[in-house]
């Protein structure tokens, strides 16, 4: 088992995945659980996971997430999850609000992270995507029309090795008691 440091070095945005290779349902429930167990502001829970694993359902909006060259990598994962943003209690409206932050749209990157995280645990690669036509997407999917569907996370067993992590150094983005 690896630590949680260990999973977060090797983390990576896959982009490649090795086709038709199907990821066991009770692996994408473990995976699916974390980002159910995610913390939220106020405990909101605002967010929805559509998962897609039917091939021409994956094909479908493999395409509409592909457009200006992007994302062509798509159309060989495994499963899809589509992660919708859903109405939130009134503690985290509220704070938003006073606080002028967007609460649960913070909450839905992290609830992402999990899910990530725990697909690297299971040794299944991921790729978060903002680029992809909503509209066509929610038409294939049934999501309805008062929803947004704010990212998606490409699941998939990587095709490619793990690549060596380039950050910027600690000290360049960490420093204790003042900026």
């Amino acid at each position: 088992m690896k630590s949680f440091l260990e999973l977060a070095q090797a983390r990576q945005s896959d982009r490649a995945y090795e086709p038709g290779r199907v990821i066991e349902r009770e692996v994408l429930e473990r995976i699916l659980e974390a980002g159910r167990l995610a913390p939220s502001a106020c405990n909101g829970q605002p967010w929805h996971f559509t998962v897609i694993t039917e091939p021409e359902l994956l094909v479908a909006v493999g395409k509409a997430t592909s457009s200006l060259g992007m994302n062509k990598f798509v159309k060989d994962a495994s499963a899809l999850v589509l992660v919708t943003l859903e109405p939130t209690n009134i503690t985290s409206k509220l704070g938003s609000g006073i606080k002028d932050k967007d609460f649960p749209i913070m909450d839905l990157g992290i609830a992402s992270s999990y899910i990530t995280l725990a697909a690297e645990d299971e040794g299944i690669g991921s790729c978060i995507l903002g680029w992809f036509d909503e509209k066509k997407i929610k038409e294939l999917t049934g999501i309805p029309s008062k929803r947004r569907l704010m990212l998606i996370i490409s699941l998939g067993y990587a095709a490619k090795p793990k690549r060596k992590k380039v950050r910027k150094e600690f000290g360049k983005v960490v420093s204790f008691e003042k900026y």
